[in-house]
């Protein structure tokens, strides 16, 4: 299942950063960019979409007044550097409301919550795709004098180490001269969390949970306090916490 959407932003670097989340996530197809509301406007009237990434202040029309002109809405993230909009934006229903600067993984709260909606209103869409079509299946990280191809199934985890990244799958470990905020802009997530400054894990490789801590075999990773309300409210739908 795909799911269409534009971005509407008058900060072009803003617009950017949401066009490139955009592009890590396999479900969305970006099927328009606008940083002038009125042809967004123009646009939404000729076109129909599923979601709709909305920033609130801007100059010829808000997104607030945006919304209140369209009919029939799509889904709605805003996006804003403003939290007294929020009531306003629940108010006409809303997804999501993410505040600026935004990090890949609240923007994949918000697009995981829109993508089970729609999971829910069409429940037979997905048997008619084949499973973990047009997922990413790997990436190449540079190791010494060459790029190196990994398969996203078999890592385990990534260990930050300064300038470089060491990468645990279940066969080896790569030494990369990447660092790991790097790594992690090649990545998705989920399937992949970083739940540490110096850890980002494969969620489907984690054997168990403890209070502050990730088991993943025999490593025992600390989850980081700023890391740790994104880990468990991704989770929290999915594991039950002693």
């Amino acid at each position: 299942m795909k799911i269409t959407c534009i971005t509407v932003d008058d900060e072009p670097l803003a617009l950017e950063k949401m066009e490139n989340y955009i592009k890590r996530v396999y479900y969305l197809e970006l099927v328009g960019s606008f940083s002038n509301p009125l042809e967004a406007l123009s646009f939404l009237r000729r076109h129909q979409v599923d979601l709709l990434f909305l920033d609130v202040q801007m100059d010829e029309l808000t997104g607030i007044q945006l919304l209140e002109i369209l009919d029939p809405k799509p889904k709605v993230i805003l996006t804003t550097a403003y939290d007294e909009y929020a009531l306003q934006g629940y108010e006409l229903d809303v997804s999501d409301y993410l505040l600026k600067p935004i990090g890949f993984q609240r923007f994949m709260k918000g697009v995981e919550k829109v993508y089970e909606a729609f999971q829910e209103s069409n429940p037979n869409v997905e048997s008619s795709v084949e499973p973990g079509a047009g997922e990413q299946e790997y990436i190449f990280v540079r190791s010494e004098y060459r790029l190196q191809k990994i398969m996203l199934k078999e890592i385990l985890y990534i260990e930050g180490m300064k300038d470089y990244s060491r990468i645990h799958t279940s066969s080896q470990r790569i030494m990369t001269l990447q660092n790991l905020k790097k790594i992690e802009e090649l990545l998705s997530s989920p399937p992949f969390l970083r739940v540490h400054k110096s850890y980002i894990v494969s969620l489907d490789k984690i054997d168990s949970i403890g209070k502050n801590d990730i088991s993943i075999g025999e490593k025992i990773i600390t989850i980081g306090g700023l890391y740790k309300d994104a880990f468990l409210a991704y989770l929290n739908d999915k594991t039950t916490l002693g």
